[in-house]
């Protein structure tokens, strides 16, 4: 009789991509993954047995996933808006007046349902974005971030929540704003973000970001043009401060959208200083689609960033889900199986799907300062089990994946 963590789960898939070494992992090669059954000693995956016959692929294990950007304060508040609609501006305006409704029962409720459906989803991280303050009460955390704090603790276990302060660039513009907020998070969340677009002190703001974040030893994470203008700079001027200042990261910007302008030498020059800074960028598809390249008809433009171009020059790319219906985007559930075929759609990401899988696991683990996690050498409590046979299948929806813990409970051969 075997015991509980010692088991050989048969005839199963591994993406290639989510294996450090698979030289020596075992296995044979089918597609993008490598198939065979699943050896799990002393509660970690140690490795593949090729297994006997012709035997078909039944499930796939990978990693737990990592949701990389979302907005938990926002998140199932449009059912209480009427008539909302438009670009960003409309958006940042809607969801305003809806924050006059935020109690704290109510930011619980809205909030406790997006961690479950995360959870559901298959994730062990989240980092969730937090509207900040502004003006004199800059200095006091909002009440959402007290909420989010609270449920960190409850839900310590099942996920890892991460609170990232969403300020305005041009309140980090005052180094006195910068050195307090880098300090409330240099002792909880530790990671520094801010919204930058077009505002008149963006670069010292940025620059003071860095500064504080480079003395206090945190990471930062900034919401960076979002939108489709020709004069958007934020990325660059964020790239600048990073090689100038010798930052060391982790540094996370999420949209920047306006990179979809730049074509040819370009955007090769922008997307090598990119590279060259130590950038992450985040893609996130369902939020852009919908705010972006707004007109009287449909839609010509697809508001998603330079994804293929950003890989091919190795910058390292994650997706996220953004907001879930809110004003933002209406639509949608805290999924990021569902957000990477969503960019695979919008940003014509061709199959083997394996190739992307980083950016909702071990990518995006990196980006949020964490280490890598590999089915090789992980533990049974990180691994995700699908009832699916292939790639392609586990990012159609068909299926909901299942804690490798919560099957093994039963599983006897």
């Amino acid at each position: 009789m075997q015991r509980p963590a010692d088991v050989t789960l048969k005839d199963v898939l591994v993406p290639l991509s989510m294996v450090a070494h698979p030289d020596r992992f075992g296995g044979r090669k089918h597609q993008d993954c490598l198939f065979g059954d699943l050896v799990l000693r002393d509660g970690v995956s140690v490795g593949m047995q090729e297994g006997g016959g012709q035997r078909d692929a039944r499930r796939l294990v990978m990693p737990k996933l990592v949701e990389s950007h979302v907005h938990l304060d926002k998140c199932h508040s449009i059912s209480r808006m009427q008539n909302v609609g438009g670009d960003l501006r409309a958006a940042i305006n809607a969801q305003a007046k809806d924050r006059a409704l935020w109690t704290t029962k109510d930011l619980r409720a809205r909030a406790t349902r997006g961690l479950r459906e995360l959870i559901e989803s298959g994730c062990r991280v989240v980092r969730s974005h937090v509207d900040w303050t502004h003006g004199a009460e800059v200095f006091s955390p909002p009440l959402a971030w007290h909420v989010l704090g609270e449920l960190a603790q409850e839900n310590r276990g099942r996920i890892t929540l991460q609170a990232c302060p969403l300020t305005s660039i041009e309140d980090l513009a005052d180094l006195n704003v910068a050195q307090n907020m880098a300090g409330l998070v240099a002792g909880t969340s530790g990671v520094l973000g801010a919204f930058v677009l077009d505002q008149p002190n963006r670069r010292q703001g940025i620059m003071n970001a860095f500064l504080v974040a480079k003395d206090y030893g945190i990471a930062l994470d900034f919401h960076v043009d979002e939108g489709l203008a020709h004069d958007l700079d934020g990325l660059e001027l964020i790239a600048d401060a990073a090689i100038e200042t010798g930052f060391a990261g982790p540094v996370l910007c999420g949209h920047a959208c306006s990179l979809a302008n730049l074509e040819g030498e370009g955007l090769r020059r922008m997307t090598d200083k990119i590279a060259c800074a130590g950038l992450t960028i985040a893609a996130l598809p369902a939020t852009n689609l919908y705010l972006q390249g707004r007109a009287d008809g449909t839609p010509d433009r697809r508001g998603i960033t330079r994804m293929r171009e950003l890989r091919a020059a190795d910058v390292p790319v994650v997706v996220g889900t953004d907001n879930v219906r809110d004003a933002f985007c209406p639509l949608g559930r805290h999924d990021p199986c569902q957000s990477l075929a969503m960019a695979a759609l919008s940003a014509h990401l061709d199959p083997p799907f394996g190739d992307y899988l980083d950016m909702i696991t071990t990518t995006a683990e990196q980006a949020l300062g964490l280490a890598p996690t590999y089915v090789d050498g992980a533990a049974i409590g990180d691994l995700l089990l699908f009832d699916a046979t292939s790639t392609s299948e586990t990012l159609s929806g068909t299926t909901r994946p299942q804690p490798l813990s919560d099957v093994l409970r039963g599983e006897t051969t």
